[in-house]
This record gives C-alpha cells, sequence and structure tokens, in this order.
C-alpha cells in the first residue's frame, strides 16, 4: 500500500479512536481564548523596539498566540476534524462569554457600589468588538489549522516548524485584518495611524512568539504522539468549518 494511501487509512481510524489527553488540550484552548479576550478588553501597552521606538500592542497579545500554538499542536496530532472541533467550542465559548458580559453590565445596579464605570469599561465591550472579536478568531483559527494541516501533506511530515510558522503569519495575518477595521475604524480616539500601528504591530509580536515557543511546540507535539501513538495526515479530509465530524 502506498504511503499516501496508508496515511488516508490511518486518518479514518482515527475518527472512532479514544484519546487519553485530546480534552485536557482543548480545555486549554478555549481557556487561553476566553482569558486573553477579557485582558485584552481595554488594556493597551508599548514596547520599545531598538532604533524604533515605543510600539503600541493590546495586553491580550501576550497570551493570545497561545491559542494558535494549541491550534496548531490539535491539528498536529489529532488532525484538522478534531482541531475543528475544539475551535467550535471555542467559538460557543466565546458567544456565551459575550451574553455574560452582557447581561451582568446591565444588571441593576447595587446602592453603594461605585465600580460600575470600570465594570462597564472592561465588561462593556460594544457589539462592533464583539463581532468583530468572534469573526477574527473564527476565520484566523480555521485558516490557520487548514494551512497547517494541508502543509503537512505536502512536507509529508517534515519541517514541522514552516507548517507552525507558515499557518500562523497566514491566520494571524487575517485575525489582524479582520478585527481591527471592524471594531475600531472612525472610532475618534484610533485615528488611522494608530490602527494601522497597532496592527502591524500586533502581527508581527503574533507572528514572533510562535517562532519563539517553536521548541515547546516541537516538545509538546512530540510528547502526544508518543502518548496518543497518533500522527494523522488529513488525506482525503473534508476542510469545511461547517461540520462537527471527527
Amino acid at each position: 500500500m502506498k504511503g499516501a494511501d496508508l496515511r488516508h487509512v490511518e486518518a479514518r481510524a482515527m475518527h472512532s479512536a479514544r484519546f487519553r489527553y485530546f480534552d485536557f488540550v482543548m480545555v486549554g484552548f478555549v481557556v487561553v481564548l476566553l482569558l486573553s479576550n477579557v485582558i485584552g478588553a481595554e488594556k493597551r501597552s508599548f514596547v520599545n523596539l531598538p532604533g524604533i521606538g515605543p510600539w503600541p500592542f493590546g495586553a491580550g497579545i501576550l497570551f493570545f498566540p497561545i491559542s494558535y500554538v494549541i491550534d496548531d499542536v490539535l491539528t498536529e496530532v489529532y488532525g484538522f476534524a478534531r482541531a475543528r472541533r475544539a475551535i467550535w467550542a471555542g467559538f460557543a465559548a466565546l458567544l456565551f462569554m459575550a451574553l455574560m458580559e452582557w447581561t451582568v453590565v446591565h444588571l441593576p445596579v447595587a446602592a453603594g457600589w461605585t465600580g460600575q464605570p470600570a465594570y462597564e469599561r472592561v465588561f462593556g465591550s460594544g457589539w462592533r468588538i464583539i463581532l468583530a472579536s468572534m469573526t477574527a478568531f473564527f476565520v484566523g483559527d480555521f485558516l490557520n489549522s487548514v494551512v497547517l494541516a494541508k502543509m503537512k501533506i505536502w512536507t509529508e511530515g517534515k519541517y514541522l516548524w514552516t507548517r507552525t510558522i507558515g499557518s500562523t503569519i497566514v491566520g494571524e495575518g487575517a485575525d489582524s485584518l479582520i478585527f481591527y477595521p471592524l471594531a475600531f475604524y472612525g472610532m475618534p480616539d484610533w485615528p488611522g495611524a494608530a490602527l494601522g500601528a497597532v496592527m502591524l504591530s500586533q502581527f508581527i509580536l503574533k507572528v514572533g512568539w510562535e517562532v519563539l515557543l517553536t521548541p515547546a511546540t516541537y516538545a509538546v507535539v512530540g510528547w502526544l504522539k508518543r502518548k496518543e501513538g497518533v500522527d494523522v495526515y488529513d488525506v482525503g479530509t473534508d476542510f469545511t468549518p461547517f461540520s462537527a465530524d471527527v
């Protein structure tokens, strides 16, 4: 049996397999996604780059790229279909978090409570930011997973770093291009120059995070493949995002 045919059979066999660590990895993905959205809601920071000076970035960027690393691990080890389930779980969690935030912000305020303005600033994201965040996550993460899965076939499983970095460039690029214009374009405190600077710095820093975390990605991927006894190649996989099949 040829290698591609064997991998196709292996991918089908994985559909009914049970894994010891998949659930933990998926929970980690969702937790990082939710918390990075919460801490990055309003906080804007600067990093001083030699020869360039202060460059703005959202505080959530310190942790949000880890969700892409986990997405890479899910796709590389368990295949696109299971990564797709994790992405849908993250999307549903973001939707529920948005509902929770809207509810608690609009509840009647107790007498003596003085923290409502700060509470609303952090948790009272407008519809534009919520829509932008969910759209950017959906498109970016699915592109990241699809690109990595297809590159794994093209490279025959070699050169993991090319897949993790290449897929992140595509996924994070889409995320940045979608989120910031949808969320902030036209707002008084977000002039065009500032918006472009934040978009560019966010993209570069996220990809930089992926590069720095490459050794950790290699270690986690190798450990999971050994423990789970699996290495999925998505030959013949239906890459539609609108499915829950594994």
